[in-house]
């Protein structure tokens, strides 16, 4: 049998920038956030799935959901509880605003420090930065080795996970020792539903700021249940480098956003003959669409 494992997933909510209109930046070329609704990262839903099938194959292990972000990002923690996650921690602090990848990371493994994890799970890349880097950056400020791009772990052992990768130019299966970072791409199988009977368990979940504006029947449900009890953060929670958080530990800076907004000026009806196929074709080729 294999032995439990303490499992924490790397998750964000992210504004939902697969369907940007033309008020998602502001003036300034910022991305305006209020103008966008705030998911749950796509790839790190499949890192969810990953880590909840792994809990499965090892009894008596734990799922938990690690985010920072604002006090709104808890809505994810639920998100992940309602699907089988055992609880979260949400780190969130005016220190970590206007943090990059380098300092997400840095902050990141600090708090990861403090919480421990035999496995830690993130999907690939986050869809407002595509940058990929927040996972293997973790994983090279702890110390661990790391499996990039996992779509399934396909046996678990004692001291070791076999996972297969999703690579360009087709499969790979490699032998990781634990404990050991995994990023997740879209490949992996998709995240379960919501279970109604753990949305009933769950949906009084809260982190402490959240108390304040609760109602009485709320916090008398949370005072009463550890388990609806979400972890918040702060800075001063985790052993860091203050400096390496935020602004001051970013060293990278966006010189210009551009808002690019696709509007068709024209549409054409064809039918399925020869000659508007042929017509199509010699259009396409001609503004270099094709070819």
């Amino acid at each position: 049998m294999n032995k439990a494992l303490k499992i924490v997933v790397l998750a964000k909510q992210v504004p939902d920038t697969r369907n940007v209109g033309k008020d998602a930046m502001t003036a300034e070329g910022t991305v305006n956030r209020a103008a966008l609704p705030a998911i749950f990262n796509p790839e790190d839903l499949n890192a969810l799935e990953l880590a909840l099938r792994l809990k499965e194959e090892c009894c008596g292990s734990t799922v938990h959901i690690l985010t920072m972000g604002p006090q709104r990002a808890a809505d994810i923690i639920r998100d992940a509880m309602f699907r089988g996650a055992d609880g979260g921690y949400l780190l969130s602090d005016r220190k970590f605003a206007g943090s990059d990848t380098l300092a997400t990371s840095y902050a990141l493994s600090c708090a990861l420090r403090s919480i421990g994890a035999d496995v830690i799970i993130a999907g690939r890349q986050a869809i407002d930065g595509d940058t990929a880097q927040v996972g293997p950056q973790v994983a090279e400020k702890l110390g661990l080795p790391q499996v990039t791009y996992a779509e399934e772990i396909v046996e678990v052992k004692e001291s070791s996970l076999v996972v297969r990768r999703r690579l360009d130019r087709g499969v790979e299966t490699v032998e990781c020792p634990i404990p050991a970072v995994l990023t997740v791409n879209s490949s992996a199988p998709e995240i379960r539903p919501q279970n109604a009977r753990l949305v009933m368990k769950y949906k009084w979940a809260m982190i402490p700021s959240e108390m304040a504006a609760a109602s009485e029947l709320a916090t008398k449900m949370v005072g009463e249940r550890d388990y609806l009890r979400i972890v918040e953060m702060t800075a001063a929670d985790i052993v860091c480098d203050e400096q390496q958080l935020g602004l001051s530990g970013s060293p990278t800076k966006v010189k210009k956003i551009e808002n690019v907004v696709f509007q068709a000026k024209e549409a054409k009806c064809l039918t399925a003959s020869d000659e508007d196929i042929a017509s199509l074709m010699v259009e396409l080729i001609s503004s270099h669409t094709l070819g």
